[in-house]
């Protein structure tokens, strides 16, 4: 049986999914439920020094549905907590006590100034809680007042709070990073200058996810009027992934951990942010939408696929994935994939032909020998996978590797074409020959 415990920055839990920061971590009650379900860990939702945090008492929450009313992303305009800090801080210690194989970590957000950190830090110490987060990725709300994504997005304010904090505390630091940039490397190499001992990403993305076309409001609506929010779930996983693989494989945060968070919802997801470097997860939307027993199939599905692939614990297949993430100009150029129909499982629903016919390279015919049939013109198609991609039925459509010999021609591939650096088309190539 494969082995799920978790150790992430010393931080030891029996499975490496936690709660990441958010509702469902509010308060004790969600919590010791949530450990009862089986959940690895929690990230405690963040707490503040300001008595003045007042949530709105309408809809905070905006949604994105699949045509079958399958949850797609969250958008939601909640602050942190709203509790107060001494009621949150008594909670936190006892489920620790009570619950000391469970990964307990606190999310603060205070002013930007040491004061302000140096006494919250002492007073969560006191819990005995098993590490901090640092929130500096909230878009909404908390920004505004010059916290949370404000301080996420100046890559100098995270280091200089980051320093802080380590000077300040002996339990691990783990940095929030906000997606709401245009490149995440900077935010992390600054946790990492300041002594931070993990980041965790993504946090929620800026975003108004719809509006109310008759009273001409953003959803959701409040009065009448709407904010931007904190977009998730689902959708932004993709964003996810991509950011977290670029911190896993940049030489100035290398070896950096990393808790990967962004629409993970089922053990597949979890393996993939794994496999990209991360070295647990944490979870929130997918909790809200279907409730804390996911984690059981979570657990189960990730032991299963860890048993079929003998990986007999976490580390054996962490960061995996890492090495085979490249920029464009090293992707060889010689591999050739053209698309293959199934006949037999083809519905004959056109939409391959369609799509390819209107927006691609005109590669599926639609007609054979005067009947409806969806064939590959080899001559024409070039792999880009797109049929793939509109096919309603699962493997009708696959794509078969073809290598080295050019299919339009049926001449051998010349093996230094597929080198991007030494392309003749390369702009840069073209450059440097020009200047020769």
């Amino acid at each position: 049986m494969a082995d799920l415990r978790n150790n992430f920055v010393g931080i030891k839990s029996p499975n490496p999914f936690w709660l990441a920061s958010a509702p469902p971590t509010d308060k004790a009650y969600n919590v010791v439920r949530a450990f009862k379900e089986g959940w690895g860990g929690v990230v405690w939702k963040t707490l503040g020094e300001d008595p003045h945090i007042v949530n709105v008492n309408g809809p905070r929450y905006g949604a994105v549905h699949g045509p079958d009313r399958r949850l797609l992303g969250f958008n939601n305009i909640e602050l942190i907590t709203d509790r107060p800090l001494e009621t949150n801080l008594r909670e936190i210690k006892q489920v620790k006590r009570d619950w000391p194989d469970r990964a307990m970590v606190v999310s603060l957000m205070v002013p930007c100034e040491e004061e302000n950190w140096k006494a919250i830090l002492k007073r969560v110490e006191e819990t005995e809680a098993d590490g901090i987060e640092l929130n500096f990725g909230c878009p909404h709300g908390m920004s505004e007042r010059g916290m949370g994504a404000a301080v996420g997005q100046v890559p100098e304010y995270i280091e200089m709070v980051s320093r802080w904090c380590k000077q300040n505390t002996n339990m691990p630091v783990i940095v929030k990073l906000t997606p709401n940039i245009t490149d995440i490397r900077y935010p992390a190499r600054a946790a990492h200058a300041g002594g931070a001992d993990a980041v965790s990403l993504i946090n929620t993305v800026s975003s108004i996810v719809s509006v109310d076309l008759d009273t001409m409001s953003p959803e959701p609506s409040i009065d009448g009027k709407g904010s931007h929010g904190g977009y998730c779930g689902p959708a932004v996983k993709p964003i996810a992934l991509n950011m977290v693989a670029d911190i896993a494989r940049d030489p100035e945060t290398a070896g950096l951990p990393i808790s990967g968070i962004g629409g993970i919802t089922n053990w597949r997801d979890a393996a993939e942010f794994m496999a990209l470097g991360a070295g647990n997860v944490q979870v929130c939307t997918a909790a809200m939408a279907y409730g804390f027993k996911i984690v059981r199939e979570m657990a189960d599905g990730l032991e299963a696929w860890m048993d079929e692939k003998g990986y007999a614990s976490l580390p054996e297949f962490t960061g995996r994935a890492t090495p085979n993430v490249t920029d464009w100009q090293y992707l060889n150029l010689n591999y050739v994939t053209k698309a293959r129909i199934d006949q037999d499982l083809c519905i004959k629903c056109g939409r391959c032909h369609i799509a390819c016919e209107d927006t691609s390279h005109q590669a599926i015919t639609n007609m054979v020998d005067g009947a409806r049939k969806f064939e590959v013109i080899d001559e024409e198609c070039v792999g880009c996978n797109l049929c793939v991609s509109v096919c309603p039925v699962e493997d009708c459509i696959t794509m078969e590797t073809i290598s080295g010999v050019d299919p339009r021609t049926g001449e051998p591939i010349d093996p230094d074409y597929g080198n991007w650096t030494t392309h003749p088309n390369n702009p840069m190539r073209v450059a440097k020959d020009a200047a020769e």
